[in-house]
């Protein structure tokens, strides 16, 4: 009787082992299938809030079938106490497993409500932007010019939320001063310094910052990858080009970013100004003339006088045979790698061909052909302009 009683103990053992295998299986491809998330939606984690509290509100929004599923297999996963605060975009379909890499992972927010501030060559302005988790794109909810323009109060509501997230934008061309000016201007920023860096120090990208965010911290950040950037592509510079440092490759590259703003012209230019030094020809560039009067401290705003073109000042191409003394922007990355890997051209001159990019020529003759054609172009657009 005994042995009778153990075997059918066995046999319920088994079979409970069966279905605890078969259930178990069962719920890890429930965890790691499809969701039932018909349109992506943007969560937000608050600070101090917990895996139970946001499996239930995915669950409430549709996004999960099973909350209690959702903590069992992050608790599987090891992942229940490494949840982070945040807006984070679920996509739609997205499973369970997915949702739970998404709001533990951490990093930059997926989502949300984001401020930029953008530095450009020309103006710097404040861009306000929202994402909408249907379409995956950001959609402006306001744009404004600080400097000109009064401050929309949905900038000013926003910026007060904890969850928005804050972006400095820096275009590549735009001066150290232009950086500053910028920055000294973003009142969620502590204005610590207001000393300008050496022209060309910083590297155009993008900064995520945050309220209260020093400005000497910004501009170390921006110093630091131009400095990355500048020895990775000193490292790996061809031969034969008439740089003797780092500091003139930055020269000749914010040449390069103030004279195009094709991408696939920038070796092109920098072929140039590389035979031009070699041949101990003047590099005869406006960006780096109109540098000398400015001194990267706004925009010139009119064209060149002869009297500008003729006067001697460090900067003018014109009359020195050599690079400038110092960068007269800041160049990105594309135009530094440009400067220390150019084409192989016989080129010397280039003048606008009136699409946005430049006309190359390797004889004065053909260059002065390339000139009247752009000037019959400026002539044609002034007398459209003017009717």
């Amino acid at each position: 009787m005994w042995r009778h009683i153990a075997s059918n103990t066995l046999t319920f053992f088994i079979i409970a082992l069966f279905l605890l295998a078969g259930g178990v299986s069962f719920a890890a491809k429930k965890y790691a299938a499809a969701g039932p998330l018909e349109q992506a939606i943007c969560l937000q984690v608050e600070r101090g809030s917990t895996m139970r509290k946001v499996s239930a509100d995915l669950a409430e929004q549709g996004a999960v079938t099973s909350a209690s599923m959702m903590r069992i297999g992050a608790d599987y996963a090891e992942k229940t106490n490494q949840l982070k605060a945040g807006s984070f975009l679920v996509p739609e379909k997205a499973s369970m497993e997915q949702i739970v890499d998404i709001v533990t992972r951490g990093g930059q927010n997926t989502c949300g409500t984001e401020v930029v501030y953008r530095i450009g060559v020309t103006l710097g302005d404040v861009l306000v932007r929202e994402l909408d988790p249907a379409t995956n794109r950001f959609v402006e909810v306001a744009k404004f010019n600080p400097a000109e323009e009064e401050t929309p109060e949905v900038y000013t509501q926003i910026i007060a939320e904890p969850d928005t997230q804050f972006r400095l934008a820096m275009a590549e061309g735009v001066t150290s001063w232009q950086v500053v000016d910028v920055l000294s201007r973003i009142e969620m920023l502590d204005v610590d310094t207001t000393e300008v860096p050496a022209e060309g120090a910083l590297a155009p990208d993008s900064y995520e910052i945050k309220q209260g965010t020093k400005v000497s911290e910004i501009l170390d950040r921006m110093a630091s990858a131009q400095s990355r950037i500048l020895a990775e592509a000193w490292a790996g510079r061809v031969d034969g080009l008439p740089l003797n440092s780092p500091e003139e490759a930055l020269i000749l590259a914010s040449l390069i970013e103030k004279e195009t703003g094709v991408a696939a012209e920038r070796r092109q230019v920098a072929s140039v100004f590389v035979n031009r030094l070699n041949q101990g020809i003047k590099l005869q560039t406006d960006p780096a003339v109109i540098y000398g009067i400015t001194k990267g401290e706004g925009v010139l705003g009119r064209g060149l006088r002869q009297s500008e073109l003729r006067r001697e000042t460090p900067w003018n191409t014109y009359v020195i045979p050599a690079l400038p003394p110092t960068p007269i922007a800041n160049p990105g990355r594309a135009s530094i790698e440009a400067a220390l890997d150019p084409d192989s051209t016989p080129f010397i001159f280039f003048v606008a061909d009136g699409t946005g990019g430049h006309a190359f020529a390797v004889t004065l003759a053909d260059h002065n052909r390339n000139v009247e054609v752009w000037r019959k172009i400026e002539a044609e657009r002034a007398n459209a302009d003017g009717g």
